[in-house]
């Protein structure tokens, strides 16, 4: 079990790593998208928009949100409902473009359809 956590743990900084170097200086001007961050259960999912320079999030939302009122587990279906959510509560805090931070999971399933979700819903990544 601790040989796969470390393996995760490799695979999420990996990926946060490549987010923290799009985020450099573009035409000497410093662009800085808050976060949209997809942690996965074998039960359910959560997303949230963190911004990571002030350190709070923006806008949270998951599968056990009273909003959804989804049934028990989470299927694709509900990952997509959840991505809108959260697409939906970001618009409101006045986010609207994103950058998509997977956190080591691969990008199929369930992240997939959260992705596919807030981009329905309106955020821009």
């Amino acid at each position: 079990m601790e040989k796969r956590l470390k393996a995760q743990d490799r695979r999420t900084y990996r990926t946060r790593n490549k987010l923290r170097l799009v985020n450099v200086e573009r035409n000497s001007v410093r662009v800085v998208r808050p976060r949209l961050s997809v942690f996965r259960s074998g039960r359910q999912i959560y997303a949230q928009v963190i911004d990571d320079v002030k350190g709070v999030t923006l806008a949270s939302a998951s599968s056990l949100d009273k909003d959804l009122a989804l049934g028990s587990g989470c299927t694709v279906d509900a990952a997509e409902k959840v991505g809108k959510l959260v697409a939906d509560r970001a618009r409101k805090a006045g986010v609207a473009q994103v950058q998509f931070d997977r956190g080591g999971y691969k990008y199929h399933g369930r992240v997939k359809a959260l992705a596919d979700g807030a981009r329905a819903g309106g955020l821009d990544f």
